[in-house]
């Protein structure tokens, strides 16, 4: 794509594996590789598995050389020192002069004057239409809600919100797998491989490249769950 995204936000991981190593055959072809990796490097990623597949390639390397790696005689780098948190390295201390000074204490008298700190007010609630629609098997349907969760909430808590609504209209299943909740099945109409079948979540159209444990839907965003095909 012109935006550097090689498939989806996901699938870039392994295709950025495959274009390093096949970086010889495609020469003197040039790929624009900064701007695939700045693409990735400004993506939150959350999920284990598509951290697994883009770090490799953030190094230079792919799976195909992880049987060639000969871990016993890596050691970590001084100019790369591990977090002090992990207790692996020394944590500087400053001098005297850096030191911070202690603030001078408050009076007693301050203290009865002064009203206490207002504590932070909490994120205005998120507002989410969500619409559930089947036009492919069965009897087709149309449903939509509009459901309130706290800010910064998944998408999955739309889904657990709309349900507590109207249990028999958005009633749902997931499934785990090593790429997060999958939704397997939305108002009793489940996917199927043999059919190839599945949920597929869209935004203004666009389908969602984050599934429901990670997406995180703006207010007054319209999510739509459809019945489709791949």
């Amino acid at each position: 794509k012109g935006d550097g995204v090689i498939g989806n936000i996901y699938s870039m991981g392994l295709a950025l594996q495959a274009l390093v190593a096949t970086e010889k055959f495609y020469a003197p072809r040039k790929w624009d590789c900064a701007q695939a990796f700045s693409v990735v490097a400004r993506h939150d990623y959350q999920l284990p598995m598509a951290i697994a597949q883009v770090l490799p390639a953030l190094v230079g390397r792919s799976y195909l050389e992880a049987a060639d790696l000969d871990c016993s005689s890596i050691s970590t780098s001084p100019s790369l020192p591990l977090s002090p948190k992990l207790g692996t390295t020394r944590v500087h201390q400053p001098s005297e002069d850096q030191a911070p000074r202690p603030s001078p204490p408050c009076a007693p008298r301050c203290w009865a004057r002064c009203p206490p700190c207002p504590s932070p007010l909490p994120a205005a609630p998120v507002t989410v239409r969500y619409s559930i629609i089947n036009k492919l098997q069965g009897q087709h349907f149309s449903y939509s809600i509009t459901v309130e969760v706290p800010h910064g909430s998944t998408l999955l808590k739309v889904l657990q919100a709309a349900e507590e609504k109207e249990p028999h209209t958005f009633s749902f299943q997931t499934e785990q797998t090593s790429w997060g909740l999958m939704v397997v099945s939305i108002h009793g109409l489940a996917a199927n491989a043999d059919d190839r079948t599945y949920w597929q979540f869209l935004s203004g159209g666009d389908a969602l490249q984050e599934g429901v444990g990670t997406y995180k839907p703006r207010d007054g965003e319209h999510i739509q769950a459809v019945f489709s095909t791949y």
